[in-house]
């Protein structure tokens, strides 16, 4: 494996650790000079870029990822190390391949059709539409949608389902653009998009200029919280360029006049956001005391405070060496393990780690798109589910961690060789089926 580590990367991640050039350094929030650090994950490969086999051989990107927290605003970020266009113009995941990810998108078109009483009178808009996973759900309840999406392969995939997409990124002239040749929007929605946003400033701008004066916008984010709490480190990658509570988050919406009038704590990604906000004065804009109970718990939990968020790398490497010694022990006893999926998480889980084929025979997921691929970094072969029935393995370790409940009902059939499966999130687990 040939690794390419550029001048430009490296000096970027000594600039940042030395806390000199304080211009390059910068909160992509308020602007003040990230001197923090966060954690610190060492080198890693753009977890969604899986290796064909004809380029095995062939050089290898490696970039920082090292997180950081801006000292004023409180906004856990990664320098902006690449290009979003180079991470999104053609994009390797599919919404659609997580039935309960799928379920949870029927659930809240079903749940905010009601809520807002759209009909076909109203604009639905959803940024990051990826595969019309979500949008699909609006078109037998009659509400007219526009999709969003810069990865024009799965934006192909929710044009298919007779979703209208516009393939760009969004921001502030994409919005002027929908808002004048349709119409603003009374719904925006944004989900897993926010921390994918390198330029926030343009982004939320964006959205309070394509929604409608009574428009909500509703933007779900894997919870800050729950990260620090439960050692998700894992969900920490380049394609994730913030990382938020709900504190910050308000003063992200804030800045760009918006308003969060409520909130609901929902159970994907490990502990996920769903925030309501919208123009101060609408309407609709009629605080819950939700929003003050989970700030303040936030601020009680040391979400708000730099000390407390420094604290986080020590558990982190403890989960590290947990992880490691958990594996090193089945192996030692001749015992076979392989992966089951390939998402973002397990790829940052699985370089930080160093666990490559040493320790995987290969991994499987559900998506055709990665079969006969490589993993970024540690290059473990991605098959079919199938194979698993076939190979018949120990061991299953579950890199989507967060799907561990839906992956085990499916592959509950391991029980009949006696194969365990392994939770590596929060702490390290051993599953026997049989039990």
């Amino acid at each position: 494996m040939n690794i390419l580590r550029t001048d430009f990367t490296h000096d970027a991640s000594e600039e940042v650790q030395n806390g000199a050039d304080a211009a390059t350094a910068r909160c992509r929030n308020c602007g003040a000079p990230l001197r923090e650090t966060f954690v610190d994950l060492g080198m890693s490969p753009l977890v969604q870029s899986f290796v064909p086999a004809s380029k095995l051989d062939e050089v290898e990107y490696f970039y920082p990822l090292h997180t950081l927290v801006c000292g004023e605003c409180k906004l856990i970020q990664l320098r902006d190390y690449v290009a979003p266009d180079h991470i999104f113009t053609e994009y390797a995941y599919f919404s659609s391949y997580s039935a309960s990810w799928v379920s949870h998108a029927k659930a809240y078109c079903e749940m905010i059709t009601k809520r807002l009483s759209l009909g076909p009178q109203s604009f639905a808009v959803e940024i990051a539409a990826n595969d019309g996973y979500l949008l699909q759900h609006f078109l037998p309840l009659g509400v007219p949608v526009l999709g969003v999406e810069p990865a024009a392969n799965v934006a192909e995939a929710a044009k298919a389902k007779g979703i209208p997409v516009v393939v760009e990124f969004f921001g502030t002239r994409l919005a002027d653009k929908i808002s004048r040749d349709i119409r603003k929007a009374d719904l925006i929605i944004g989900n897993n998009v926010l921390a994918h946003v390198p330029d926030l400033n343009d982004f939320v701008d964006g959205l309070h200029d394509l929604l409608a004066p009574e428009g909500v916008l509703t933007m779900e984010f894997p919870h800050l919280e729950r990260l620090v709490a439960e050692n998700q480190f894992d969900t920490i990658y380049h394609e994730h360029f913030s990382y938020f509570s709900l504190l910050t988050a308000d003063r992200v919406m804030r800045r760009h006049g918006l308003e969060i009038f409520d909130v609901q704590e929902v159970a994907t990604h490990g502990g996920s956001l769903r925030i309501f906000a919208a123009h101060p004065g609408a309407q609709v804009c009629c605080r819950t005391p939700i929003v003050d109970t989970i700030m303040e718990r936030e601020r009680a939990t040391g979400l708000d405070d730099i000390a407390t968020l420094a604290g986080f790398r020590a558990k982190v490497e403890a989960t590290k060496r947990n992880l490691l010694a958990v594996l090193i022990g089945i192996k030692n006893e001749g015992k076979s393990i392989v992966g089951y999926g390939a998402p973002g998480k397990g790829n940052t889980l699985l370089n930080y780690c160093g666990i490559g084929v040493d320790f995987l025979d290969y991994t499987v997921d559900k998506n055709p798109y990665k079969h006969g691929t490589y993993t970024p970094g540690m290059h473990i072969p991605v098959n079919p589910v199938e194979v698993i029935d076939v190979t018949k393995p120990d061991y299953v370790l579950i890199l989507p961690w967060n799907l561990k409940a839906e992956i085990m009902a499916q592959m509950r059939n391991i029980q009949d060789w006696g194969g365990k499966f392994i939770v590596p999130i929060p702490t390290v687990e051993i599953v026997d089926p049989r039990t």
